[in-house]
């Protein structure tokens, strides 16, 4: 790391104008929030390889910031030459530049891999200073990164309408509707799941999320997309065509911007100003209400093309397609169960494979039985690892019809590395299974019906009461959020307090989000809406025909961690009354597989609870049972034995 930072350093000093600091986001050209091994610049010049974060490098200094899910695992991973600031702890890296910064600080940043919103709020809280936010010509660390790994040529798939629900003509017909509605004459996406989902492609450019490093443009009468040639077949090709998509290398996003700003994108394809208009209108009506603007939306669009557009022109707004994407359609939502049905049965058979494994290997007293202590001494050769029992579950997922790989790196953590909230193992560190300690798993997969998320935990051995009482304090909060009934127009701000309230009680908490919306074989991760304390949560309300997750946790450092992760499906509710004419939502559980009993204190539970649980996996077995071979149900079976207090 100290060769690094010294490499990067020099080109501060160099670059013209020097920089007093050089910001490194963890983000892509399209804000991504997992990007692509040759994007991982943060994680290269940090050594921190947490999701989200972003580095901070003076001339003498170097801090990076992150949120609450990655706390301990940056304090583990940052060598002593970094210095880890705690987001909602300690300063605000704006208000640390502004404030410790020399005045006039030049601030240098790669203007592709900052959003807009974000540069411009720094460049406020620059102002009372007269610091400059430089927009570097080139990425400094892509310049010291001599092992970066090589841009791959993966394939653009289409993605068949029988899984899609919606038609490209279908999607781009509304996305025009609303640039005529907001008086916009273009659109500039940058989000890869968008990009992927208004056009029904799929592609492999990013682990763990099906998307293709691609740009789009969309006019009132015209679209674009922005990729590597190479990736194109002669389908897909046809397939851009009858969509009237024109296809353009990837490096033309920045000249078709330019073009698009003063309107000449479309008049350098010979397309008139009024063909394809959404709303044909009268001539003088027309030039009387349509306005110049260019729709950006602030949070996924980089500052290097917004920097080429007229900023009085620009309509800064949330992208249409973000809600659009989140409101699922029949097909999809139907694809979506089917594919947590098979999912849940994966994680039923991993869990009769894993609880056996660990009586024979260790003499643990298994899933069901509580005794402390292993009762034989395992060989070598037969170790199950955080790593190996991880695979062993991506083997039951991948024999599942329609799957096409994980949709995020396994959370697989044994003891205090369950603390660690987005952990990771690795195959030469990684911890060994202890039948004395909770195991806690949190995975999923991508299928061509749907994208999964799941987590449960897990004890092999005796609990200690400490435990079962913070996994049913977790479960309750789980069982309070999934059976909530609430009115139209309610945020998930709102709700989150619903899943906190019975860890409250006994003085826990935990530092992250409770849901978060899901893809239809898309990101893992999808807004706009989620879950949460956190203020965003109170910008979009949450809506019929959304996903999103129910997942309250509770981790103690260096002891262990619990969460348990549903993904529910929004809809409206019967209720018997409709105040004000509302209407009124509900949740729907799609993910199944058991909780484990002898992590419940029943005592602890009401018994609306007790009942909830008993008919959540009377369902489980009813639905997982066609999955399941003879032995893998007795086990279920004995798994969803019905309980009392």
């Amino acid at each position: 790391m100290a060769e690094i930072l010294a490499a990067l350093r020099s080109l501060m000093a160099s670059h013209s104008p020097p920089l007093d600091a050089l910001v490194v986001p963890s983000e892509d050209y399209h804000q991504s929030e997992y990007v692509s091994a040759r994007d991982k610049r943060r994680e290269f010049v940090s050594g921190f390889t947490g999701s989200a974060g972003l580095a901070l490098i003076t001339k003498n200094e170097a801090r990076l910031w992150t949120d609450g899910r990655y706390f301990l695992q940056a304090t583990q991973q940052l060598s002593d030459q970094w210095q880890l600031m705690r987001i909602g702890e300690d300063p605000a890296v704006d208000a640390w530049m502004s404030d410790n910064l020399p005045r006039e600080a030049a601030i240098g940043v790669d203007p592709w891999c900052v959003s807009v919103d974000t540069a411009q709020r720094w460049e406020r809280a620059f102002a009372k200073k007269q610091q400059k936010l430089v927009q570097t010509s080139t990425n400094l660390v892509d310049e010291v990164w001599k092992t970066r790994p090589p841009l791959e040529i993966n394939p653009v798939i289409v993605h068949p309408l029988e899984f899609a629900g919606r038609s490209v003509a279908d999607k781009l017909k509304n996305l025009r509707e609303k640039l005529g509605n907001e008086k916009a004459r273009g659109i500039i996406i940058t989000a890869l799941d968008e990009v992927a989902w208004l056009y029904n492609i799929r592609g492999t450019d990013v682990s763990y999320c099906p998307v293709v490093h691609a740009f789009a443009i969309v006019t009132l009468n015209s679209a674009f997309l922005y990729v590597d040639k190479r990736k194109v077949s002669t389908k897909v090709s046809s397939f851009m065509q009858e969509n009237g998509i024109e296809v353009r290398e990837y490096g033309a996003v920045s000249s078709d911007v330019a073009l698009l700003a003063s309107n000449q994108l479309d008049q350098d394809r010979g397309v008139s100003s009024g063909q394809n208009r959404v709303c044909e209108k009268d001539t003088s009506e027309e030039e009387e209400n349509y306005n110049d603007l260019i729709w950006v939306d602030p949070a996924s669009c980089c500052y290097a093309l917004f920097s080429k557009l007229d900023a009085d022109k620009v309509l800064l707004q949330q992208s249409p397609l973000a809600l659009a994407k989140a409101l699922k359609n029949p097909v999809e939502l139907d694809g979506l169960r089917n594919a947590h049905i098979r999912d849940g049965a994966a994680v039923v058979q991993f869990l009769v494979w894993l609880d056996k494994k660990m009586q024979e290997i260790y003499g643990a007293s298994g899933y069901f039985l509580e005794r402390e202590g292993a009762s034989k001494k395992r060989l070598e050769t037969n170790k199950l690892t955080e790593v190996t029992v991880s695979d062993k579950l991506e083997e039951f997922r991948a024999s599942k019809e329609h799957f096409r790989g994980l949709s995020f790196p396994t959370i697989s953590s044994v003891g205090p590395n369950a603390a660690i909230i987005h952990y990771s193992p690795q195959a030469e560190t990684c911890a060994e299974l202890d039948p004395d300690s909770i195991y806690l798993f949190d995975s999923g997969a991508q299928y061509l019906d749907g994208t999964t998320d799941i987590t449960r935990t897990v004890h092999f051995g005796k609990p200690s009461a400490h435990e079962k009482a913070c996994y049913t304090a977790v479960l309750k909060g789980h069982i309070a959020l999934g059976n909530a009934r609430y009115p139209n127009g309610t945020n998930g701000h709102a709700l989150d307090i619903l899943a906190r309230i019975p860890l409250w009680r006994y003085g826990l908490d935990y530092r992250h989000g409770t849901g978060h919306g899901i893809g239809s074989y898309l990101n893992v991760h999808e807004g706009p809406h989620l879950i949460s304390f956190r203020p965003q949560a109170r910008n979009v309300p949450l809506q019929a025909s959304m996903t999103v997750t129910d997942e309250p946790g509770y981790y103690e450092d260096g002891s262990f961690g619990i969460r348990l992760e549903n993904v529910l499906v929004i809809k409206e509710a019967d209720t018997e009354f409709n105040f004000g004419d509302k209407g009124y939502l509900s949740f729907e559980h799609i993910t199944w597989a058991p909780y484990q009993i002898k992590l419940i204190d029943l005592s602890l539970l009401t018994p609306q609870e007790i009942e909830w649980v008993n008919s959540y996996h009377s369902k489980c077995r009813e639905i997982l049972e066609p999955y399941m071979e003879k032995h893998q149900m007795e086990w279920l079976k004995n798994a969803t034995e019905p309980v009392s207090a």
